[in-house]
């Protein structure tokens, strides 16, 4: 059974950093992808990051890029968001997110993860994160 745990989050001022952790179980293998995603208060769901554990490729959606570092670990399956210079519009709950299955073309298939969602229905259990002085 797969399951993603997270850790991390929480309360930080304007320009400050969080990182936020997330746990994966239940691949036989390292070929699936996580994926970032939060929720802003009051709107839908959008894609973060969404990384390739296999060959470590990433794709950033417009909101993370230059500010947000996604990073793995296969040895600890696990995957990290580095949040820098965070802002009062960062604040969501973040979820990560696993898709597994073959992908012609991974870079394509990490956009269309960050943009439709995983195909799978593994998900993280959330992590609040405030941005506010």
């Amino acid at each position: 059974q797969v399951q993603l745990v997270q850790s991390g989050g929480g309360l930080v001022q304007p320009g400050g950093s969080l990182t936020l952790s997330c746990v994966v179980s239940g691949f036989t293998s390292d070929n699936y992808y996580i994926g970032w995603f939060r929720t802003l208060p009051g709107k839908e769901r959008e894609g973060v990051s969404c990384l390739s554990m296999r060959d470590g490729t990433i794709h950033y959606s417009d909101p993370s890029k230059g500010r947000f570092t996604v990073s793995r670990d296969n040895a600890k399956n696990t995957v990290y968001l580095q949040m820098n210079n965070l802002q009062p519009e960062d604040t969501a709950v973040y979820y990560c997110a696993a898709d597994s299955g073959a992908a012609p073309n991974v870079r394509s298939h990490l956009r269309a993860i960050c943009t439709l969602g995983p195909r799978t229905n593994y998900w993280g259990q959330g992590a609040q994160v405030t941005v506010s002085s």
